[in-house]
């Protein structure tokens, strides 16, 4: 199968696989395992953060974000299609006790303008906005970059208002490499970033969360109250230190790859891709008359290629770090056939 379902099915190099079972592991509950240490240090470093912690998951990082920031019956902003709002299950209500306070966006960027309108008076009708919160790639938005001038623009804003930001950068090395702009160029207009090892990076597993040192010591005992704490997790944590040392450069080869297959369903009659193509996430939509997603993506399955809906007339293509010229091309031609 060649799989363009997300990044996340990236498999493990074997250098990784090494990684982690020779791997030097303690009680990471205690503090103990030498391996997470090392991963924290190393994450809080790249972004200019005081420190990091080590979580299983992009969404618990965001989740610990919410409730380390905000009080329950606060309200967070963030844009209309973020993936806190969309694909988390509405765990900041479930958890947090907060509500959401959306901002249509345009390719995933709020305007500062409406950022601080939206801030909430004193007024005893009101819940307090307890924190704000960027997505940077936007997921929805097609993999899209949100400028480093957005993100200052809405940090001043929060600073104005006393309010946190926190930046769900599940994919932000993509926005990094694709903008040729250091990670730490976008963290520094945040108080707390989160980041996956294990998508575009090609981790197994886990993701970061870094800001104070205070910050990080409240968080890491919310890890604990979501079951999240770790005991021998140098076996993961091995392996997403690896992705985070020596698969960042690559995400300019997958990035360009995502160029090229983008380019080659732009010219196949009956597909159109509708998204400017940044990063590695190309939308692609049916133009073909009684053609469906749910046709195309079974047809393509048939025949070896994997790729994911997105509603009637989209479908989501991912390049990741398993993906090839040759497999792009080979992807190419069936489509061409089936479409």
């Amino acid at each position: 199968m060649i799989d363009f379902r997300s990044d996340t099915v990236t498999l493990p190099s074997e250098k990784m696989r090494k990684a982690a079972y020779e791997a030097e592991v303690g009680d990471d509950v205690y503090g103990e395992d030498p391996s997470v240490n090392k991963l924290e240090e190393k994450a809080a470093e790249v972004l200019g953060k005081e420190a990091s912690l080590f979580v299983t998951s992009g969404t618990q990082g965001n989740q610990i974000a919410a409730l380390t920031h905000c009080r329950p019956g606060q309200e967070i902003i963030l844009e209309a299609n973020a993936h806190i709002f969309l694909y988390e299950g509405a765990a900041i209500s479930a958890f947090a006790g907060v509500q959401p306070r959306t901002i249509e966006g345009n390719r995933g960027a709020m305007d500062p303008k409406l950022v601080e309108e939206s801030i909430r008076a004193e007024d005893v009708h009101f819940p307090e906005t307890g924190m704000i919160c960027l997505e940077n790639t936007h997921n929805k938005a097609g993999g899209a970059i949100v400028l480093v001038e957005n993100m200052r623009a809405i940090y001043a804003v929060a600073q104005k208002h006393n309010t946190p930001v926190h930046l769900d950068g599940a994919r932000l090395f993509n926005a990094a490499v694709a903008s040729g702009r250091d990670v730490k160029e976008f963290a520094q207009y945040t108080d707390t970033v989160q980041f996956c090892l294990s998508k575009g990076l090609g981790a197994p597993v886990g993701s970061i969360i870094a800001g104070s040192t205070d910050f990080i010591q409240q968080a890491r005992k919310w890890r604990k109250r979501l079951g999240g704490g770790l005991r021998q997790a140098g076996i993961i944590a091995a392996p997403g230190l690896l992705a985070l040392e020596g698969n960042v450069e690559r995400l300019e080869e997958d990035h360009f790859h995502a160029k090229q297959l983008a380019n080659g369903l732009s010219q196949i009659d009956g597909l159109e891709v509708v998204n400017q193509v940044e990063t590695n996430i190309i939308m692609v939509q049916i133009t073909k008359e009684n053609g469906s997603t749910e046709q195309l993506l079974d047809a393509m399955k048939q025949h070896g290629v994997l790729a994911g809906g997105m509603g009637s007339d989209c479908i989501r293509f991912v390049t990741n770090l398993d993906i090839s010229k040759v497999d792009i091309e080979h992807a190419l031609s069936i489509i061409q056939k089936i479409i």
